[in-house]
Formats: structure tokens, C-alpha cells, sequence
């Protein structure tokens, strides 16, 4: 079963960037469209963004267009998420997920492996 590890995340100021990173083991990502999620506190878990098996295409929320980035690198086996000027709204635990479906989705359910999660908490 493919393992989702996700790492990077931490307390900032707002405005700070951090880059989060989640390596799978055992099993190559090229075969999956990847995507983050998030949780703040007492929310319900909500899309970032997404980057899809094929083309590399990806796409994220509105509320994170301009700041945040999603990219893979195939060859580390790795997917990343670098967050910039970001905001205490932004506060949440961040998790990775992999869907088999060939391009980005941003519908949960169509991700089927799911990492523990890491929080970020942007405060002053």
C-alpha cells in the first residue's frame, strides 16, 4: 500500500513562505495525480491544490492563486507545495493524497491514499 509522508510544516509570521514536502515509499508517484488538502480548526478539510499523472498540469483554490505552488519531482519520488506571504487564515494541518485517476482533481473522494497530515500555523 502506497505511503504518504508528508514534512515542512511549522509555525511562521505572516507573510513568511514555507515549503512542504510528502515522499511515498516503496511505490513510484509517477503513476498518480497528486493533490493537497487542509484542515483548520474546526473547518472541514478543503482543496489547495492539485497536479496531475499526465502533462503535469495543476491548478489550486482561488484563495491560494499567487502564493501558493504546487510541483512534483518524479525522480525524488516526491511532491511539494511551496506556500509564500502567507496568512493566519492559512492555519491548518496540511495533507498529501494520491489519486490513480490520470489528471488533477480537486474532489476528495477520488483520492485514495492519504498521508498523516503536517500542521502549519502562521501567527505572529
Amino acid at each position: 500500500q502506497l505511503q504518504l509522508v508528508e514534512s515542512g510544516g511549522g509555525l511562521v509570521q505572516p507573510g513568511g513562505s514555507l515549503k512542504l514536502s510528502c515522499a511515498a515509499s516503496e511505490f513510484d508517484l509517477d503513476y498518480y495525480a497528486l493533490a493537497w488538502f487542509r484542515q483548520g480548526p474546526g473547518k472541514e478539510r478543503e482543496f489547495v491544490a492539485a497536479i496531475s499523472r499526465i502533462g503535469g498540469s495543476a491548478y489550486s483554490h482561488d484563495s491560494v492563486k499567487g502564493r501558493f505552488t504546487i510541483s512534483r519531482d518524479n525522480a525524488k519520488n516526491t511532491l511539494y507545495l511551496q506556500m509564500n506571504s502567507l496568512k493566519p487564515e492559512d492555519t491548518a494541518v496540511y495533507y498529501c493524497a494520491a489519486s490513480y485517476r490520470p489528471f488533477a482533481t480537486m474532489t476528495s473522494g477520488e483520492y485514495v491514499y492519504w498521508g498523516q497530515g503536517t500542521q502549519v500555523t502562521v501567527s505572529s
